[in-house]
């Protein structure tokens, strides 16, 4: 009996799907794309309503073979690529390539890899859907039409080798008008004042000046002496109970976004493990499995089957109580396509501890985060009871704020980042307090943050530049190119990054403008959705951008790009060296490349002495692009440390102190070593610690 062939694109997919099928169906992988526009040539007729000429990758000659005698051996075949567009379209190759008649009912996708959801996927298979097809043929021929036709102007006027790319140079831009804003930025000052005040039971608190502003220092001491002798009252009591909902479950943006800021994962390696879960894992007791369910997604619906599952183990293992009145809907983005679920585990019973020794360590962490967010969700909402409190002194105010856990709800699985307020002690209107201190505090503005990935997905997004596949590359792309390097956790735009943006922003306004690359990403849409010719659109786009083009080729300048040169000489050819910068940061280079190839790490002075030599504390990187701080004199000392350090010591042991990012972006100082435990806010006092009398 002839079998049916199933194809689908990875390896590890087709190792998973096999397992849940019968001895009738051979599960065969295409190794991704099989066919694709020619590297060496533009591979779009423009002439001819934009016709694309599509060859097969070079170094798929025997898979594709293999493919076309399994097809012939099998009495029909299923093509299970990705459900997406670039899956459809993989699909669509596929068809062509094994002779599939265009109606034939060929096409099958999964939202889940899980014995259930591949059985029943298998039973409706459907023609391929050709306006998901246009869609991805359309994106990928624009993106070939500015990237072929930009690319070698920016050879002839800037450099060889560069490249332009219709949403990559987008969020090039975004970069780079970011960092112009931090540059341009003027720091303003202002002060608060901040009162240490105590109960009649000894109780201390903290209460902040409100309702003047403090602009310079003469304002300050100002209301220092009008406070000289004044009695401080609590005023006014007021509390209230406050509602915080579950967040929604996890679309692939915020997925990236939150894995960056917990686990310090860059967007491309969230989608490859996040890849990983989904195509499956062996779990003990069930065999590979998919754990999790699609990972490319913009939408945070859930189904009514995985809502049930949640809300019974939810039940179980929280009691009653955590469980809402009913299952909680959450409203997707104004932009969203809603084609998938939100990304969830497969089963909500299949705890992550369970899963412990079947993950790699990053796997566990992902699968970790993916399954609390997911439960919190289904739960119900975490109530507070939060208490803000006036005191009066002498024609001023002061105001503190503190809340208290009245229900947990949703907070016993997944916190988020919010930071707690504290409690205050009781305190009721009209009572007495002693004033501890009054502590002003000088501060200034500060610019807006750089990006990371986190922020610039996030950005991107609410934008409408790019769908949720392509986030990771976009980030990925434009590293490569060198139009931006990593410094920690921050996307900080190269010279070159400036120098093309600036190019493109005078000559191709439109390839680089955001609320265009936005609109044609609506365009795409309707593709999908039948609504719009895919050849109108590229015509649309096409006959401004030659003429663009044309005027660009008569009228732009050669560039010459400065260079940093430092005192340092060549030790193979005597030349002075020059600062390079890399998808990893600042480097060490030769001029005289490609002749002389020498080039050695940048060291960044931090400013620090060594503190177990003496030396200089320099900014390092680690081979995957990691920003570490270690000795100058290294290999002769061997100090290295994830963190910054600082010249302050820690007051409680001695050690050196180095600095701390919050989630929130806030930065302290603390002691490194284990058990001490002591942290401070920079320039400020140390954490958790009472304000004693006369302190």
């Amino acid at each position: 009996m002839a079998k049916t062939l199933v194809i689908v694109e990875s390896p590890a997919k087709a190792k998973t799907i096999s397992k849940f099928l019968g001895s009738n169906y051979v599960v065969r992988s295409s190794m991704g794309h099989v066919r694709d526009l020619p590297k060496s040539q533009l591979g779009v007729d423009v002439d001819h309503d934009f016709a694309p000429k599509y060859i097969n990758i070079r170094g798929k000659g025997n898979i594709i073979k293999e493919l076309r005698e399994a097809a012939k051996d099998s009495s029909r075949v299923l093509l299970a690529a990705d459900p997406d567009r670039e899956g459809e379209a993989i699909a669509w190759h596929l068809q062509e390539i094994l002779n599939i008649a265009q109606e034939t009912p060929c096409r099958v996708v999964f939202n889940e890899i899980t014995r259930p959801a591949v059985q029943e996927a298998i039973k409706k298979p459907r023609p391929i859907g050709l306006d998901q097809v246009n869609a991805q043929q359309a994106r990928r021929i624009l993106d070939r039409l500015v990237g072929y036709m930009i690319s070698p102007l920016l050879w002839q006027k800037v450099r060889s080798g560069l490249s332009a790319g219709r949403v990559q140079s987008v969020a090039v831009r975004l970069l780079c008008e970011r960092e112009k804003e931090i540059r341009n930025f003027v720091p303003e000052e202002y002060w608060s004042l901040t009162a240490a005040l105590r109960t009649a039971g000894g109780e201390s608190f903290a209460a902040k000046l409100v309702e003047v502003e403090l602009g310079r220092q003469e304002q300050v001491e100002q209301v220092l002496a009008d406070l000289a002798g004044a009695r401080y009252v609590v005023s006014k009591v007021h509390k209230r109970r406050v509602s915080r909902r579950p967040p929604a479950p996890f679309t692939t943006s915020t997925l990236q976004q939150e894995a960056n800021r917990r686990l310090n994962f860059t967007a491309k390696r969230t989608m490859r493990v996040a890849q990983e879960l989904y195509e499956g894992v062996e779990v003990p007791g069930e065999g590979r499995v998919g754990v999790i369910t699609y990972l490319r997604t913009d939408s945070t619906r859930i189904s009514s089957l995985a809502q049930e599952e949640a809300r019974q183990f939810i039940a179980r293992d929280f009691g009653t109580d955590y469980l809402p009145e009913k299952a909680p809907a959450f409203k997707a983005g104004d932009k969203a396509q809603d084609a998938h679920e939100a990304i969830r585990p497969t089963l909500a019973s299949r705890r992550p501890l369970e899963l412990r020794q079947a993950l790699t360590a990053d796997q566990h962490k992902l699968y970790k985060l993916i399954w609390e967010r997911f439960l919190a969700s289904q739960m119900a909402a975490a109530v507070f009871e939060q208490t803000t409190v006036t005191v009066a002194a002498d024609g001023y105010n002061f105001r503190a704020s503190g809340s208290a856990v009245v229900f947990p709800g949703f907070r016993v699985i997944y916190a988020g980042d919010d930071e707690e307020q504290g409690t205050l002690p009781p305190l009721a209107a009209g009572e007495e307090l002693q004033l501890l201190e009054l502590k002003p505090e000088q501060h200034f503005t500060q610019p807006p943050p750089r990006y990371n990935d986190a922020s610039l997905v996030k950005a991107l997004e609410e934008n409408g530049i790019g769908r949720p596949s392509t986030y990771a590359p976009i980030i990925d792309t434009i590293l490569e190119r060198g139009y931006v390097g990593r410094e920690g956790k921050n996307l900080v735009p190269t010279d070159l990054g400036f120098v093309v943006t600036d190019l493109l922003k005078a000559y191709f306004p439109n390839v680089i403008d955001v609320e265009f690359t936005a609109q044609m990403e609506a365009r795409l849409d309707e593709i999908e959705e039948g609504d719009l010719p895919w050849q109108r659109v590229i015509r649309d786009f096409y006959d401004p951008f030659a003429a663009d083009l044309s005027r660009a080729r008569n009228e732009m300048g050669r560039v010459q790009l400065a260079e940093e040169v430092v005192d340092e000489t060549c030790p193979h050819c005597g030349r002075k060296l020059v600062v390079k910068r890399g998808r990893y940061g600042k480097f060490l280079a030769c001029p005289g490349f490609p002749e002389c190839q020498f080039t050695k790490p940048y060291l960044e002075s931090i400013g620090v002495s060594c503190p177990k030599c003496g030396g200089e504390v320099v900014l390092r990187r680690s081979k995957k692009g990691h920003v570490f701080y270690g000795c100058s004199k290294y290999p002769n000392c061997d100090y290295v440390s994830w963190q910054q350090p600082t010249e302050k010591v820690c007051p409680r042991c001695g050690e050196r102190l180095v600095k701390k990012q919050s989630r929130r972006g806030g930065g302290a100082l603390a002691c490194p070593r284990k058990g001490c435990g002591y942290t401070e806010k920079e320039g400020g006092r140390s954490g958790g610690e009472k304000v004693e009398a006369g302190s």
